[in-house]
């Protein structure tokens, strides 16, 4: 009875183990496909297995996480530098509208040995510059800049030849056309560079001066300006850097200056006394060789949300001889100027920035503040 009690017990657990539906219970801690999905073949849980990977390891989620930190590191969309030039060109076939206002007040007047000194009367000048910028093919842009300048002069200390002390005059500056072209792109250890040729076309008030204006009618440079040189840029984690160097070569031009002629001073009785003075200003033509300009920019912007950005530039103009030509006839002058600014990105197409224009240190020129608002919209 024994024998066959065993055999009919082996016979229903043979049964019980086939019948579908029945299965094993798993070993505890075990992990089971969720409902629904099947277990992985043996042939690939080995493969896994086999490629030393570890528990857990999950492919997908792995590249959701390097997508994730590539996004983290990309360079954030900002405004760019209001006076400092970018170095990635705008896209193929895109174009943008830039116009900029600046209302400067001059508060003192450079000299030759650098020192500060007033400026001879209260001026100020506005500006508007109209930038539209073009990319014409992969890494190659092109702007032109249409600026409209207006000065004024009050309570001027040398008069004008009938007792003027107050003028304004305004107008069409020098017009500007540049092109801009990517060396390289920007990488982890480099930067971007690119190449930048621009030319000042004067088209603004340059000769034929008012002595009546005070010198608010010179809105013009005179000379045809071929600027060449380099833009940089590079997002170095949390900032985004900015840099120029830029060197300009200016043509001669002729133009008409006021020159004073000594004559002799007479006595009551209208005979020469030997002593000379300044007669009366009589214009002449007067042959201009302006100097060659280097120019050295640099800015860095700072993200403190996605639509707020703060700016810091520091830019500087640096007269010096001529390479070619005539020698120069003019002072040299020079001029570094600091300004803080804000940024704001309204829209992916339209953003703004505002900055206050600080000319520190110079020389033979004007000391400045100059607000200046600037806007840009992308088509």
């Amino acid at each position: 009875m024994n024998l066959k009690a065993g055999i009919v017990l082996l016979c229903l657990g043979m049964i019980l183990w086939a019948t579908p539906g029945w299965a094993v219970m798993p070993p505890p801690g075990a992990i089971t496909p969720p409902a629904g999905e099947k277990e992985a073949p043996a042939a690939a849980r080995a493969a896994e297995e086999v490629g030393g990977r570890g528990e857990g390891f999950q492919p997908e989620a792995k590249e959701e996480t390097k997508e994730g930190e590539k996004k983290e590191d990309e360079c954030p969309a900002t405004f760019g530098p209001i006076i400092t030039d970018t170095a990635v060109p705008i896209d193929k076939g895109k174009f943008a509208v830039q116009p900029t206002f600046g209302l400067s007040f001059v508060k003192d007047a450079f000299t030759q040995s650098w020192r500060r000194d007033t400026p001879g009367g209260d001026f100020k000048s506005f500006g508007m510059d109209w930038k539209f910028t073009y990319g014409l093919w992969n890494n190659l842009e092109v702007f032109v800049v249409v600026p409209f300048v207006n000065n004024w002069a009050g309570n001027v200390n040398e008069r004008g030849p009938n007792g003027e002390r107050s003028a304004s005059f305004g107008g069409i500056g020098d017009l500007n056309l540049t092109f801009k072209y990517r060396l390289v792109e920007e990488t982890e250890t480099i930067p971007t560079v690119t190449a930048l040729f621009a030319t000042d076309f004067p088209t603004g008030h340059f000769k034929h001066f008012n002595p009546g204006r005070l010198g608010t009618d010179e809105i013009g440079g005179g000379a045809f300006a071929f600027t060449t040189g380099l833009n940089v840029s590079k997002y170095v984690k949390p900032f985004v850097l900015y840099g120029n160097l830029w060197y300009t070569m200016q043509t001669a031009f002729s133009g008409r200056e006021d020159r004073s002629p000594l004559v002799s001073v007479l006595d009551d009785d209208g005979v020469p006394t030997g002593e000379l003075e300044e007669g009366d200003p009589i214009a002449t033509n007067f042959r201009n060789y302006p100097r060659d300009i280097i120019t050295l920019n640099l800015a860095a912007e700072y993200p403190i949300t996605k639509k707020w950005i703060a700016l810091l530039e520091l830019t500087s103009t640096w007269d010096g001889g001529r390479l070619f030509g005539h020698k120069a006839n003019l002072a040299p002058a020079a001029l570094v100027s600091v300004m803080p600014g804000i940024e704001y990105m309204a829209t992916d197409k339209f953003s703004l920035a505002l900055g206050l224009n600080i000319d520190l240190i110079g020389k033979n020129t004007d000391a400045a503040l100059t607000p200046l608002l600037s806007m840009v919209y992308a088509f």
